[in-house]
C-alpha cells in the first residue's frame, strides 16, 4: 500500500508533473504558474500560443495493492477554454492498464466509467464531466479501480479535500 508524502512534496513532484505535462503540449508553452496549494490539491496556469490552460492535481492517499512497476499516479482536472475543454478528468495511474479493459471512478454514490489506455484513463462519456467535476467538489474520496496489464484489480484512493478551492482557481485563471 502507497500513502501520501507531505503537502510540500506534492507542490514540488506537482510542479515537475506540470513540467512533464507541458512538455508534451507545443514547444509554445511558454510559463507554468503554481496558482495555489489546497490541501490535497494544487493548482497551476499555463500558457500556449493557443491560449491558457489550467489544471488542478492530486496524489492518492492509498493504492492497494501495489502494482509492480508502480511509478506515480496523478488525477488531473483540466481547462483549456480555447479548446472548448472545460472539466476534463485525466488520471495517470502509476501502472500499465490490461488492454481494452474499463476502469470506474467513483464519488459518494455515483460511479463513472473511465476508458483506459497504457497508463492513462479519461471518462467514457466526455459529456459527464460537469458532472463528474461537481461530485469531485462535493465528495471526500474518490476511488477509482482498474484492472494492470498483470490481471490485478487496483484501487486508487483520492482524497477531494481542497478539490473544490483548486476547481475555482483553475476556472478563475481559465476564462474562456
Amino acid at each position: 500500500m502507497v500513502q501520501t508524502a507531505p503537502k510540500q512534496t506534492l507542490v514540488k513532484v506537482g510542479a515537475a508533473s506540470a513540467i512533464v505535462l507541458l512538455s508534451a503540449l507545443p514547444a509554445a508553452a511558454q510559463t507554468v504558474k503554481l496558482l495555489g496549494e489546497y490541501r490535497s490539491w494544487a493548482a497551476y496556469a499555463a500558457s500556449e500560443s493557443t491560449g491558457p490552460v489550467c489544471f488542478a492535481l492530486t496524489r492518492p492517499s492509498q493504492v492497494t495493492p501495489t502494482p509492480d512497476g508502480y511509478t506515480q499516479s496523478w488525477l488531473y482536472l483540466t481547462n483549456r477554454p480555447t479548446e472548448g475543454v472545460r472539466n476534463e478528468i485525466n488520471l495517470v495511474a502509476g501502472y500499465i492498464f490490461a488492454a481494452d479493459t474499463p476502469a470506474t471512478a467513483t464519488v459518494g454514490s455515483q460511479t463513472f466509467e473511465l476508458f483506459t489506455q497504457a497508463d492513462a484513463a479519461w471518462l467514457l462519456d466526455p459529456s459527464q464531466s460537469d458532472s463528474m467535476a461537481s461530485a469531485l467538489r462535493a465528495g471526500s474520496s474518490v476511488v477509482i479501480v482498474g484492472t494492470s496489464d498483470k490481471g490485478i484489480k487496483i484501487s486508487e484512493t483520492f482524497s477531494l479535500s481542497g478539490a473544490t478551492a483548486a476547481s475555482r482557481a483553475i476556472e478563475g485563471n481559465c476564462a474562456g
